[in-house]
């Protein structure tokens, strides 16, 4: 059995890096441009597996030139992905990423195979969802498998941790199923319909821990992350880095958070290794090429021991 079960998206990432992202019908050359390995699930799975987690990825790729050269990849990372499908007919999902020189970036995704990720393949895997400690989810797979992997979690006993990425309603009672929600500040605003600039970024967070969530996280990018649960507020601050691609940035702090947290660490001390191994992320390019590995972080803390103090507060969360 895997202690974190991911379940989400694969994409082919192409990547081109410019000096600024061109205006409706303006054409700007290209620095540079790479293929790369992405997806919002991909790139959490792989995070929670070089960061130190027990991993299992379930994802959907097209039975072509992408999906045959995603899976090779995979196997050579050693991430286990025994449990997921390939289709005929549909390409694998692919992502064109625009980066200019302030490590900003533009998506664009064609889901693909990712549509095809279906809650009757959730079903006939269920036993992998009941034997995990948690499963980690996005928004990047047809929602009604998303909530089909929530009841199941929920059946079983399993703990979720959901990124709500891309940004999109929710039915409120999916948000009841939920262990662990991290949301950046679109998404949050998406959630709760209410606006961080008119109300606050903690009044925004206790409405949406109203809605059921035991955790909220809330990502506020270089101001680093805010923690609540019904106990505890904290504000955990990022670290100061030369930022040359964010891409992937909140995926990696999604995968660490699984990985430490599965590990035994409580949830502050796994948002600060989080918060490190994003910090790390965006100081390379490109999606999993960027993604740190366990000892990479362990020495960028052990170099930036001025971490806050937590006032030995425990927040054991599984």
């Amino acid at each position: 059995m895997s202690k974190i079960l991911v379940i989400g998206s694969s994409n082919t990432d192409l990547i081109a890096k410019v000096k600024s992202f061109p205006a409706a019908g303006e054409t700007v050359r290209g620095q540079f441009f790479v293929q790369a390995m992405g997806g919002k699930g991909a790139n959490q799975a792989l995070a929670a597996h070089r960061l130190g987690g027990d991993v299992k990825f379930v994802t959907c790729l097209g039975n072509d030139a992408n999906g045959q050269n995603t899976m090779r990849y995979y196997e050579n990372e050693g991430l286990d992905v025994s449990s997921s499908r390939i289709v005929e007919g549909v390409p694998t999902g692919t992502a064109m990423i625009l980066v200019n020189d302030e490590g900003e970036n533009c998506i664009i995704i064609t889901p693909g195979a990712n549509h095809e990720l279906s809650p009757a393949h959730i079903r006939n895997i269920e036993k992998e969802i009941a034997t995990a400690l948690m499963v980690v989810l996005q928004m990047e797979i047809p929602f009604e498998t998303v909530e089909e992997v929530c009841s199941l979690a929920v059946k079983f006993g399993t703990k979720v941790l959901l990124n709500v990425a891309p940004a999109q309603e929710i039915n409120p009672r999916l948000l009841k199923l939920i262990h662990i929600l991290v949301v950046n500040e679109t998404e949050i605003e998406t959630l709760t319909g209410q606006s961080i600039a008119s109300v606050g970024e903690e009044s925004v967070m206790n409405a949406l821990l109203r809605m059921g969530p035991n955790a909220v996280i809330l990502t506020v990018g270089r101001n680093g992350c805010l923690v609540k649960t019904s106990k505890v507020s904290r504000h955990i601050p990022a670290f100061q880095v030369e930022t040359i691609d964010s891409t992937a940035a909140g995926d990696t702090f999604c995968g660490a958070l699984a990985a430490r947290l599965t590990r035994g660490s409580d949830l502050i001390a796994a948002v600060e290794f989080a918060t490190a191994a994003s910090a790390l992320c965006v100081t390379k390019m490109g999606a999993q090429p960027s993604i740190p590995n366990e000892q990479e972080v362990e020495h960028f803390l052990a170099q930036k021991i001025a971490l806050v103090d937590n006032g030995k507060v425990k927040i054991n969360i599984l």
